[in-house]
């Protein structure tokens, strides 16, 4: 009997040629699958994981004046306990205003009149889950009171798996002292681009250091614009910028 010829070798071999080329393809396919999980997806996901607050899917879009007007809207969110909320602010040099009163009414009056900072001037009530502000801070511009930047926290009620809290803000610029368009009364104005304000408090606290973490939530806001107590209009991108405060 006569050897098989080259060619009729050849077609013997191709089928196993084939098969192990598709073994070898599948192996790199399987082998990608798992670094794009392991080294990209399972870190993104769990990312997302450490980063929810239980309060964050109970935050109100926005405030409430005092008569039930709506207010400004909420733009950032910090996770921390009050003292380290309070040490980072002071550290990023925003100052807690002081309570609304007669004293500092005065102070403001002539401040403004003298053209003299007034670092821990006085904010206006809003109201969030039905109670006013807890905390309040500002960082002066200039030698001028009526431009400022600042920001209220509420406190939420639900803490995370290390016990801390979070604290819903809701940051604006204000630009200058007019009367209400609302109500005729005296009262700040603020500049409509809340979201400018988010990202000057956001990164004001990330220089300092003291900011472990800083992510935002797209989507936060449905409705993009509208118009606070006083009348002054507001838009946003519709993010939530929130921090987590490193611990002390």
């Amino acid at each position: 009997m006569s050897a098989p010829s080259e060619s009729v070798q050849n077609r013997a071999q191709a089928p196993a040629r084939s098969v192990w080329k598709w073994s070898v393809g599948g192996a790199l396919v399987l082998l990608a699958a798992y670094v794009i999980a392991a080294y990209v997806v399972a870190p993104l996901v769990w990312i997302g994981y450490a980063h929810r607050h239980p309060a964050l899917d109970k935050i109100p879009g926005i405030t409430y004046t005092g008569d039930d007007h709506p207010g400004d809207p909420i733009n950032v969110a910090l996770i921390g306990s009050e003292a380290d909320l309070k040490k980072i602010m002071l550290a990023a040099k925003w100052y807690p205003a002081d309570p609304l009163g007669l004293r500092s009414d005065v102070k403001i009056a002539a401040d403004t009149v003298l053209a003299r900072p007034y670092d821990e001037a006085p904010v206006s009530s809003l109201y969030l889950w039905g109670r006013k502000q807890d905390l309040a801070f500002e960082q002066p511009v200039g030698d001028d009171p009526r431009q400022r930047h600042h920001v209220r926290f509420w406190r939420a009620a639900d803490v995370d798996q290390q016990g801390r809290p979070l604290w819903a803000g809701s940051a604006t610029y204000d630009k200058r002292v007019g009367l209400s368009h609302t109500t005729g009364e005296i009262t700040h104005h603020i500049a409509a681009d809340v979201d400018a304000e988010r990202e000057h408090l956001l990164g004001n606290l990330q220089q300092t250091g003291e900011l472990a973490e800083r992510f935002a939530i797209d989507g936060f806001h449905k409705t993009l614009e509208g118009r606070n107590g006083g009348g002054d209009p507001w838009h946003t991108d519709g993010r939530l910028g929130c921090g987590v405060i490193r611990s002390q």
